[in-house]
């Protein structure tokens, strides 16, 4: 695991030094990678590529990068968890190594098949590859996009790293606010790929592959797609029921406990996140019956109702995990909060990372390595409100005279009906949910539905907040097949949506960052695409039955765990946010979204922010998200605008 970094500037004239600014480019990332560090140029090409490694695998200096075999060169972060089986492969056909890293595998296995050679990799990367005698540099992101991969071009410059940060170092980038990103921010709290917060700046999907060379020609392809085992499981819907639960129960343990095992592949001890939940309990207790000695890590809340540390704790003594724990205070959150922009470079609104960044630097100081359980939700329909958007999709199909109720709502108007009834000013974040009731009300389709519902602000918020308009309105559907989306049951679809948008772009970006910022190495065993392309395919009577969520991974769990310590309503990661900035943290709220804050910044309205702060402090029903969304943004653009 490490952190990497390089330009093709192919306007170079020797006006700037290239290594003095890629070994700036790539100690911004040090964090990420402490150590070790190398670069490898090319002056005549504008060519520039470094490295920053955190040693997980082979931790002598055989396995320093950049790395070069004949005509490539290599800079690369994550892990190829088969690497060994690839390497025997290599062997075979000729091929010798000098290091045991995953490495010279993957360099190796480009050199003998090139860019085909993705297919046998299992794991998390993002790499780039400079072809010497092609003159062409080739960037690839994992499947699901675990690894991050930036890429900027502009002006015959372009640049690839990790993370932004890298970017400020080079003199020639120029950096402009992306409003279509901004919005994206703030319809549902972080930026999904390709966008990002800064013009002429993407995130290469993932999956995919970029390719350029020295006359400025960019070419992007997808290499996998979990599209295509999503149309497989509709076209063998009826082979896979015949096979019934015992059967599928069993497979999906041996084909889960296999790529458990493979991410305990390392050098340096491997502990594992622990939240006490079924996906967590899960990996724990698939490797306890393997014989892995684990050491486990949970995060815990004073305030009621955020506090799931006490049910990770039952689940250790059953286990007999060497089990550590740490309650989150106000005191430790005001800490962290202003080490957000640094660790995610742009804006980036998931509040949960706060207690990711404290769990990973608990787990920093045990082990070098540690497991998380993401993907599960995502993959057998673990979130309750998939059920509850389908519900309320079907009902709201059935109202008679829906559109004579939309027509009198639009004309009373929402905020006539608090003004009538004040006292509804009183319920939670209600304004909100009213207005989004009303856009619901108008929507049709379930795939849209979804999308509304996910949304923090909404299009006709956005409206009276920018100052400036973005150019074009985006959101999260485009990246969706609509094809498929038809074909797909709801539920299905809406885990389609959240596979392609929150689960890469929001969950993975949010350990990501935690777990290098504290140079730990993260883990994602469930998130193998041998169980992604397995479980895009199994029927949903399979994932929701009895009325329990994730009903096969139930089945797997209650052969190793009591049943009654899992069974609890799913609580989800969740921050005493509200409740902390309107005690102890308030003055942040104040400091960051005070008219002078806001003007000074110029982007968006300071009476509306104005407006929504008031009604936060005055219970008002605005949602606490909204204006947690404008102090992240403040606080970013005030150390990067």
């Amino acid at each position: 695991m490490c952190r990497i970094t390089g330009f093709l500037d192919l306007s170079y004239k020797g006006n700037y030094d290239i290594e003095e600014t890629i070994t700036q480019m790539r100690d911004t990332l040090i964090h990420g990678g402490p150590d070790d560090a190398g670069i490898y140029v090319e002056p005549q090409h504008g060519l520039a590529l470094a490295h920053r490694r955190l040693s997980i695998l082979d931790l002598s200096p055989l396995g320093h990068q950049p790395m070069e075999f004949d005509n490539l060169v290599i800079t690369y972060n994550g892990e190829v968890y088969n690497f060994k089986e690839i390497r025997k492969e290599l062997e075979k056909e000729g091929y010798t190594f000098k290091s045991n890293s995953d490495t010279e595998v993957i360099l190796k296995a480009f050199h003998r098949w090139g860019i085909e050679a993705v297919h046998k990799f299992r794991g998390m990367f993002a790499f780039a590859i400079w072809d010497k005698k092609e003159k062409k540099l080739t960037l690839v992101r994992d499947r699901i996009g675990v690894k991050p991969l930036y890429w900027y071009f502009k002006d015959g410059l372009f640049m690839f790293s990790s993370e932004l940060k890298a970017f400020h170092k080079h003199p020639k980038f120029k950096k402009g606010l992306n409003l279509e990103g901004l919005s994206l921010f703030l319809q549902y709290g972080y930026i999904g790929a390709p966008y990002t917060i800064f013009e002429d700046t993407h995130k290469l999907l993932p999956g995919h592959y970029l390719e350029i060379d020295l006359k400025g020609n960019i070419e992007i392809k997808p290499y996998w797609k979990v599209e295509d085992y999503l149309l497989k499981g509709i076209e063998n819907r009826e082979k896979w029921l015949k096979r019934g639960e015992e059967e599928l129960t069993q497979e999906l343990e041996d084909l889960l406990t296999e790529s458990f095992k493979l991410r305990m592949v390392a050098d340096v001890p491997v502990g594992m996140f622990l939240s006490g939940g079924i996906d967590s309990s899960l990996v724990c207790a698939l490797l306890t019956k393997e014989g892995y000695n684990l050491k486990t890590f949970t995060i815990g809340f004073h305030e009621r109702g955020y506090n799931e540390a006490p049910y990770a704790k039952k689940i250790a003594e059953h286990l007999g995990t060497e089990h550590i724990e740490l309650y989150c205070t106000p005191k430790e959150a005001f800490e962290i909060i202003p080490k957000l922009p640094d660790l995610y470079d742009e804006p980036f609104g998931d509040s949960s990372a706060i207690p990711t960044y404290l769990v990973s630097k608990l787990a920093k100081q045990h082990v070098k390595v540690s497991l998380s359980a993401d993907g599960g939700d995502e993959q057998f329909g673990g979130y309750l409100y998939y059920y509850s958007t389908y519900w309320r999709w079907e009902k709201f199909s059935k109202i008679p005279l829906k559109g004579l109720l939309i027509s009198l709502l639009e004309r009373v108007g929402v905020e006539n009906i608090f003004q009538i009834l004040p006292f509804l000013n009183r319920k939670t974040h209600l304004r909100d949910k009213v207005k989004k009731f009303l856009t619901l009300l108008k929507e049709e389709d379930y795939i849209d539905q979804y999308d509304i519902t996910v949304k923090i602000f909404l299009n006709q918020d956005l409206e009276k907040l920018f100052k400036q308009k973005p150019s074009k309105e985006v959101s999260n559907l485009s990246k969706l097949e609509r094809d498929l989306v038809e074909k797909l049951h709801p539920i299905q679809a809406f885990m389609y949506y959240d596979l392609k948008n929150y689960l890469p772009d929001d969950i993975l970006v949010k350990v990501d960052r935690a777990t290098m910022g504290v140079a730990l190495e993260g883990r994602d065993p469930l998130l193998d695409h041998k169980i992604l392309e397995w479980s895009s395919q199994l029927p949903l009577e399979f994932k929701y039955k009895d009325g329990k969520t994730k009903y096969i991974l139930r089945r797997i769990l209650y052969k190793y765990l009591p049943q009654e310590l899992v069974d609890r309503r799913k609580q989800g990661f969740g921050v005493p946010i509200q409740e902390w900035f309107k005690n102890e943290l308030k003055d942040l709220y104040g400091e960051y979204l005070s008219e002078e804050t806001v003007k000074r910044v110029g982007v968006f309205d300071e009476k509306e922010v104005k407006k929504l702060l008031k009604g936060y402090w005055e219970n008002r029903g605005v949602n606490h998200k909204k204006v947690w969304l404008l102090f992240i943004f403040h606080q970013w653009a005030e150390k990067w605008l």
